[in-house]
């Protein structure tokens, strides 16, 4: 097991604030389709991050490998909403838990 830093890049960086109701309908699956991995423990914290130069999601994920964390990834449905969403993930080699 790894853990990685998963960053979700909304559409724009206004998202949070001018989310269409399709956009929150896409968001509220999203927080579903994660919420069994945070239950089985693949997921230690997830949720937005208020940064004043545009809002974002943020993950600690401990996936057996960047592999199977992108195939996660790839069922989300903000990415399979094709509207605009991007996941960028970076490797935590040093984790204290």
């Amino acid at each position: 097991m790894a853990y990685f830093l998963v960053k979700l890049i909304p559409p724009r960086p206004t998202f949070v604030a001018d989310m269409t109701a399709q956009e929150r309908d896409v968001m509220l699956a999203h927080q579903d389709y994660w919420l069994p991995h945070v239950n089985a423990g693949l997921v230690l914290v997830m949720g937005p991050v208020l940064d004043p130069k545009g809002a974002y999601g943020v993950m600690i994920a401990n996936a057996p490998s960047l592999k199977m964390l992108e195939d996660w990834e790839a069922q989300d449905p903000a990415l399979l909403s094709a509207r605009g969403f991007a996941f960028e993930n970076y490797p935590m080699p040093q984790v204290k838990v």
